[in-house]
């Protein structure tokens, strides 16, 4: 398939320029201790989600070339929590619209549709269909 004209690669990986825009957003919601043990490698933490958002694959499939699993899901849970992604989206959302990236005018919203586990919730009764006669 042919690249169209403005595109942009796919990431998955953080090159040295996206990272210096994200590692402030990130050292601010964890600074470095004096003692214990020391963190995990960001970057690369960052990279697992990334592929792992990415490829849709489940965290314990990750390949084990990008880290830890456990750690990146870890860091990626305390991430949410304290909106430390919601942070680096705005902050990149900014810089590429300032650069003319972003089309405000065409939105997408994409959603998984599954089975509800157990049953789900009963809302309302159902009505019983007559018995067939004959």
């Amino acid at each position: 398939m042919a690249k169209r004209k403005g595109t942009m690669p796919t990431i998955w990986k953080v090159d040295d320029e996206l990272w210096r825009l994200i590692k402030p957003i990130i050292d601010a919601d964890m600074p470095r201790k004096r003692t214990g043990r020391p963190p995990a490698d960001r970057r690369k933490v960052l990279d697992c989600i990334i592929h792992r958002m990415r490829s849709g694959c489940q965290w314990n499939m990750l390949p084990k070339t990008l880290g830890s699993d456990r750690t990146a899901h870890r860091y990626f849970q305390r991430w949410v929590n304290n909106g430390v992604l919601q942070r680096i989206w705005k902050k990149l959302t900014r810089a590429c619209e300032e650069l003319g990236g972003v089309d405000w005018k065409w939105q997408s919203a994409d959603g998984a549709m599954g089975k509800a586990r157990f049953g789900g919730i009963k809302w309302a009764r159902t009505q019983r269909i007559a018995a067939k006669t004959g």
